[in-house]
């Protein structure tokens, strides 16, 4: 008689990110998918505030950059040596592999190209078999200090739209091979729950009780196809009703796009 082992394997991703990605997949995703039995290995490519432009002048460059963050179930967040973009891209095969813009520059559309295509032909032709993922992020809190915030006229709403109009464009460029991670349009929802416009900490990162737990709902259901309300994993410093509040907001945010390459 033989006997079958079947080997559970981690759902690789790659962030190719900055602060945004760090505030949505480097404290909770791990622990929701955990809860779930769910292996991920998330490897996140962290440099503050950086643009397409920035990641494509690194990569055309080769440069060690990015701080090297990996996070999976046996360990939690580990930082590793800094690390090139290719030296990542060559760094096994990816399940998922996202890209996003800086905050500052999210619904300006002439910061998109033709630094987004680089990108995406880079990451193509290094790992063909990735699902390639864009990371919406979010409109900063109605009264944010950053200096980038006065380009939306300070206006949150005003933001929001630009953003929701620059992620119509990537589909374009990416000629709707691209799968969107909705985490500005959940955290968008969320506000308009009665949590108001709480989930940032400083105006434009997420808070570290439920922003960051909304954001990471998001990336749980893409990668898993579960629905996140069906989790019931918390952190301690969330109250049972932000749990259920920021759990229908991702649910709805990903409903929306479900199963569409947009």
């Amino acid at each position: 008689m033989s006997i079958t082992l079947s080997i559970l394997l981690a759902i690789r991703v790659l962030c190719i990110g900055n602060s945004f990605s760090w505030d949505a997949v480097e404290q909770e995703l791990v622990p929701l998918c955990a809860a779930k039995g769910v292996e991920v290995e998330v490897h996140n490519l962290y440099y503050g505030g950086c643009s397409l432009q920035q990641h494509a002048e690194f990569m055309a460059k080769d440069t060690a950059a990015y701080s090297h963050r990996v996070c999976t179930n046996a360990q939690p967040r580990l930082i590793k040596d800094t690390i090139t973009l290719k030296q990542a891209l060559r760094d096994g095969q990816y399940d998922y592999i996202s890209l996003q813009q800086a905050s500052h520059d999210s619904g300006i559309r002439s910061s998109y190209e033709p630094w987004l295509t680089m990108l995406i032909d880079t990451v193509r032709a290094y790992q063909p078999q990735a699902q390639l993922c864009w990371m919406q992020t979010w409109a900063y809190s109605h009264d944010a200090k950053h200096p980038a915030y006065p380009r939306y006229h300070s206006s949150q709403q005003e933001m929001w739209d630009s953003i929701q109009s620059c992620t119509r464009y990537v589909q374009q460029i990416a000629n709707k091979e691209i799968l969107l991670v909705p985490c500005g349009e959940a955290i968008h929802l969320a506000r308009q729950t009665k949590l108001g416009d709480t989930l940032c900490r400083d105006g434009y990162h997420l808070n570290y009780e439920y922003g960051r737990y909304t954001a990471s709902c998001v990336w749980y259901e893409i990668l898993t196809g579960k629905n996140v309300r069906h989790n019931r994993y918390k952190n301690a410093e969330m109250t049972c009703s932000q749990k259920r509040l920021t759990q229908k907001a991702a649910h709805e945010a990903v409903r929306k796009y479900k199963n569409a390459l947009f």
